[in-house]
């Protein structure tokens, strides 16, 4: 072991740059590397056991777990979604002002939270967007990704990456960051990303149509109907009264009363018991209408079917999504015919196809190959179901009813971590932990939901990537890295500094994992920092800054990735526009620096 041990830094340099070439060559995934990495330096000695254990007290990816909870709870309880269909309605009557509104939100919620639900939700109603401009989904998608990424700058809880650096940082004997530290940095970093989307944007982001086939569809959207019961508050109201229609992700198609269906001033009419409302939905908005008593929801089966609404639900409900096969007999029956109906204490609430939606209603919609119905069923039923030799892809799935009422307790327990610690400087990570702890037990979201937000990836491979630095730390290859640079870092000025930290972190982030280059960049700056001479806090915001600068690949940063899938774009459109980006952000956010911070 004398080898290991006498060469202890060098060998930590190949283990360095192995890691960067797995990262770079991605033959495995990142965390698989990350643990790779770590593993090797408690084999050779360098992390002993209680450091490796260290790790795990680590403030950084506690507080990264807490927070995708919060924002998993802003789902949960909709409020995401009932944002998102304030600015579609908006969109259809003042578009110009709902693209500015569009802008401004998508920035405000990747300030303080996860900003990969943020780009989800905002997918679609930036598709809507571009339809009713007229304008292809190229031109602003991109432009979303790289908001949500400058919006994540703005605080310390905006991105993963912030909070991580700052525990790496504090590891090494700096000062904890405060929430709106760094948010003057950030504001300069945006304003010169709207510049240089303004100046190239028309010009270098792509004018292109959607691929064969992948036009905007329908396919996550559910024909239904919902039966307004005798005791419904909304009987003797006009529909336009009813918050019914403004809720996001329920259009309503038609009313069904007796044998006439109207389709058109359905605002106008007031409604009556026993009047079906031909809607279509996204699952979650039929899982929520479902449990309403104001509606029977969906088709029914033998004995009445299942109750789906509150007190009478029963404790073993399930939602179960069935894809009908192609040699299914129940293929061209009208839905209400099926046997399924009359075998079954089920109920199915939905049904969607690709690419249109079925109609005219649902009891009248012909099953067709492919179909997907949504289907309320308990136990018993659900196991016949996915019996079914027929019927494929059966199984109980994700979808959840909103949880409304308890939207204002998930949003203001996300608002009391903002606050906490920005006017009382209280520790950002206990101030997260409990924010979770609130909204577990008000149950705002549900234990498997919380589990579930976890990004169970990122937070392996932060773990990895910190037990991977300690090592490294431990092992001298950070000081002779540093001894390495210092004689060219020497006479170099802090505003040159800052800029070279930042290009190295912002190049590495492009091809390799961000919080993986937040890792290892961080001590080398600070020891960077120590040999010049200079504060260290300017060289860890260039590595915050720069570690989110993912602008000119769509594998830099998860955000670009989704948007890359979402619209018929060519991974050379992310450098036409990302290069002029990573250039004026990048000289824009290091003179921020140096003026904020030397």
């Amino acid at each position: 072991m004398s080898f290991v041990s006498d060469y202890s830094a060098q060998i930590g340099l190949v283990l360095l740059l192995l890691t960067f070439a797995a990262f770079f060559w991605e033959r495995r995934p990142p965390v698989v590397i990350a643990i790779a990495a770590g593993a090797a330096m408690l084999v050779l000695g360098y992390l002993p056991p209680g450091d490796m254990l260290g790790t795990f007290a680590n403030s950084a990816p506690i507080t990264i777990a807490a927070m995708f909870i919060l924002s998993g709870a802003l789902l949960r309880t909709g409020a995401l979604e009932e944002v998102s269909g304030w600015i579609v309605r908006r969109t259809l009557r003042t578009p110009r002002l709902a693209t500015a509104e569009i802008g401004l939100g998508t920035l405000v919620a990747s300030a303080f939270m996860n900003n990969t639900p943020v780009v989800i939700v905002m997918i679609p109603i930036v598709r809507r967007l571009a339809r009713v401009l007229r304008v292809a989904a190229t031109r602003l998608l991109i432009p979303l990704s790289y908001l949500t990424i400058l919006g994540g700058t703005l605080t310390l809880i905006g991105t993963s990456t912030n909070l991580l650096v700052n525990g790496v940082a504090q590891e090494q004997g700096q000062e904890a960051f405060g929430i709106f530290e760094i948010t003057g940095v950030g504001l300069v970093s945006l304003l010169a990303g709207l510049a240089v989307l303004a100046l190239f944007g028309p010009w270098l982001l792509p004018n292109r149509g959607p691929r064969l086939g992948d036009e905007e569809r329908e396919s996550d959207m559910y024909l239904s109907h919902l039966i307004l019961t005798e005791r419904s508050r909304y009987v003797g109201q006009r529909l336009s009264e009813t918050n019914i229609a403004r809720r996001p992700g329920v259009r309503i198609q038609a009313i069904q009363r007796g044998l006439t269906l109207q389709r058109k001033g359905l605002e106008d009419i007031v409604l009556s018991a026993g009047d079906q409302l031909v809607v279509a939905a996204s699952p979650e908005e039929i899982a929520s209408l479902a449990e309403a008593a104001d509606f029977r929801t969906g088709l029914t089966g033998v004995g009445g079917g299942i109750t789906t609404a509150a007190p009478d639900r029963p404790d073993d409900l399930h939602i179960i999504e069935a894809v009908v096969s192609a040699s299914h007999p129940v293929v061209g029956q009208r839905l209400r015919e099926i046997p399924l109906l009359s075998r079954l204490r089920v109920r199915v609430l939905g049904l969607a196809r690709p690419r249109h939606l079925a109609g005219p209603t649902l009891a009248e919609a012909r099953v067709r190959a492919g179909d997907r119905l949504l289907i309320a069923a308990g136990s018993d039923a659900a196991q016949a179901l996915q019996g079914n030799m027929q019927l494929t892809d059966v199984g109980t799935t994700a979808i959840r009813s909103f949880r409304r009422s308890k939207a204002p307790i998930a949003i203001a327990t996300l608002l009391g971590v903002v606050v906490g610690a920005a006017l009382f400087e209280l520790p950002i990570e206990a101030l997260a932990v409990g924010g979770v702890a609130i909204v577990l037990l008000l149950r705002c979201i549900e234990p498997s939901d919380a589990w579930a937000s976890l990004d169970g990836n990122t937070l392996v491979l932060i773990f990895g990537m910190l037990a991977f630095g300690k090592g490294l730390d431990n092992a001298g290859t950070i000081e002779l890295v540093v001894a390495w640079l210092e004689p060219l870092m020497s006479a170099t000025s802090p505003l040159v500094l800052i800029l070279i930290v930042y290009a190295v972190t912002s190049i590495l982030t492009e091809v390799i994992t961000n919080n993986a280059i937040a890792v290892i960049m961080t001590p080398i700056a600070i020891g960077l920092a120590e040999a010049a001479g200079i504060d260290a806090r300017p060289l860890i915001v260039a590595v915050m800054f720069g570690a989110s600068a993912s602008f000119a690949t769509p594998i830099g940063y998860q955000t670009n990735t989704l948007v890359y899938g979402a619209a018929n774009y060519r991974f050379t459109d992310f450098v036409k526009i990302g290069l002029p980006m990573n250039i004026g952000v990048g000289l824009a956010t290091s003179v921020a620096i140096w003026a904020f911070y030397t």
